[in-house]
């Protein structure tokens, strides 16, 4: 017998939270469920398995878009290692370059807290600093 759940059980059991499931409803990512006759969403097990996906993505920080393409390779029977190695190092790559942008904003900021002095003067070199362009 195919177990089914209502939106809540497949959040708690997902630990995804409800309006979060019906944006993925809404994007595409998760197909529609089925209704009861009393309108309710029932989810299969299947829902479980793409949402544990769609969550473990997010976590790793695939878009929507990368998830979508992801997913849509897996729903077509088009699955390639090849295909999916190219999104992965595709997504590493701009993890790389957030990397780099964040160490530089660390050095930036570090730079400007150590010019401040914690006075109680109205002169604020952070201040000034976020003003300048």
């Amino acid at each position: 017998m195919k177990e089914s759940m209502t939106i809540g059980k497949l959040s708690a059991k997902t630990d995804v939270n409800i309006e979060t499931i019906r944006y993925y409803e809404k994007e595409g990512i998760l197909p529609p469920p089925p209704r009861t006759q009393n309108g309710y969403r029932d989810y299969s097990e299947e829902y479980t398995k793409r949402l544990m996906f769609v969550r473990r993505s997010r976590e790793l920080g695939f878009s929507l878009d990368e998830i979508r393409t992801l997913l849509a390779m897996v729903d077509g029977g088009s699955l390639t290692c090849a295909e999916v190695n190219d999104v992965t190092l595709t997504h590493l790559d701009a993890i790389r370059k957030k990397i780099t942008d964040l160490q530089k904003l660390e050095k930036t900021l570090q730079k400007i807290a150590l010019q401040c002095k914690g006075g109680k003067t109205p002169d604020c070199p952070i201040i000034d600093a976020l003003f300048q362009t």
